[in-house]
């Protein structure tokens, strides 16, 4: 079975359609999928749902998307930095459905182990909690979150071998991992692709079980939201 494919639109050859869910790794511009989102924007998909920790900032990641229309609903962790989606969620035009950050991991983790739901006392008494199964352990209220369950992971890796092992480097590793895991397919795009063999197997974060489809997107600009440097000192 092919697993490597020459460019981010071919990896997603056949896979995308309207009003699916997909799960995208990546935090704020570290990690993202960017060749993968650029390829599902290109493809004119529409009325799509991202599971993702937030959609990127203004024209970059989720945020293009999200410039095109082509995003119905997200389900998100952190929301700011980004004025389109502020401005597309206020005038009722985005879905918007606010996860804690280590709940939405963990729906995600939850999902690509098979489990429909859990327990959790995070947002218990917050708007977090409406709408949602409340219940007793020990004393203390929980209430129940659902497993996400996406048609689509997309990720991003550091290395990857020719069967589809990957590497993450440093933060990038993420929401990678547990997006990855949760999608009924997943494609990966890595910066570096190398024989079987290459990689030392303790050093492996993603099983190439859950790979599907593998691309090499780069060169990658690395992109950085805020710029902070100290000022140089008189002397």
């Amino acid at each position: 079975m092919k697993k490597i494919y020459d460019s981010a639109a071919e990896a997603l050859d056949g896979l995308l359609e309207d009003g699916m869910l997909i799960a995208a790794g990546g935090f704020g511009l570290c990690g993202i999928p960017e060749r993968l989102l650029d390829a599902i924007r290109d493809s004119g998909v529409k009325d799509l749902t991202f599971a993702s920790n937030n959609a990127g900032i203004d024209n970059e990641g989720i945020g293009k998307l999200l410039r095109t229309r082509q995003v119905k609903k997200m389900i998100s962790s952190y929301v700011g930095e980004n004025k389109e989606f502020e401005r597309q969620y206020l005038a009722g035009e985005l879905e918007v459905e606010f996860c804690p950050q280590g709940t939405l991991a963990e729906r995600m983790r939850a999902g690509g182990a098979g489990i429909p739901g859990f327990y959790t006392k995070t947002g218990v008494g917050t708007v977090v909690a409406e709408g949602k199964e409340h219940k007793e352990f020990d004393g203390e209220t929980y209430i129940m979150e659902r497993g996400i369950f996406a048609d689509l992971s997309i990720v991003k890796g550091w290395k990857a071998d020719e069967a589809g092992n990957l590497m993450f480097r440093k933060t990038a590793r993420n929401f990678n991992l547990p997006a990855a895991t949760c999608g009924r397919v997943c494609v990966a795009e890595v910066e570096e692709i190398v024989p079987v063999g290459s990689l030392d197997p303790d050093c492996i974060h993603l099983p190439a079980v859950y790979v599907n489809r593998l691309v090499n997107g780069a060169p990658y600009d690395k992109k950085i939201e805020f710029v902070t440097t100290r000022e140089r000192e008189n002397g």
